[in-house]
């Protein structure tokens, strides 16, 4: 959750032109990462649980290619970004360990 949160207020301060583009693109992706962490974690198979920690995992490289994006185009600057960036590569590593516990149980 403190991803989402880093994301909302980074995304703050990008350009009106953007609400509907990349502040938005990125946003979405950002709630996406918990929200099918905690949907999979209800489903009845572990096959489906897995499914949506792919979902998570593919939208945290997302929101990482956004961050970026957004630093190339000057929206933010670099510094700004470096924690965020560090909290999706710990976030990437514990996704990764947790898919790779759950299919060894499969």
């Amino acid at each position: 959750m403190g991803l989402v949160e880093s994301v909302y207020r980074l995304s703050l301060t990008f350009p009106p032109e953007e609400n509907y583009g990349l502040k938005s693109q990125i946003r979405r992706a950002g709630v996406s990462i918990p929200s099918n962490i905690a949907e999979g974690h209800t489903r009845a198979s572990t096959r489906e649980y897995l499914n949506h920690l792919s979902i998570a995992q593919a939208s945290l490289a997302e929101v990482e290619t956004q961050l970026e994006i957004a630093v190339r185009l000057q929206y933010l600057p670099a510094e700004q970004v470096s924690s965020a960036t560090a909290d999706i590569q710990t976030l990437g590593r514990q996704l990764h360990a947790l898919r790779k516990a759950l299919e060894a149980r499969k």
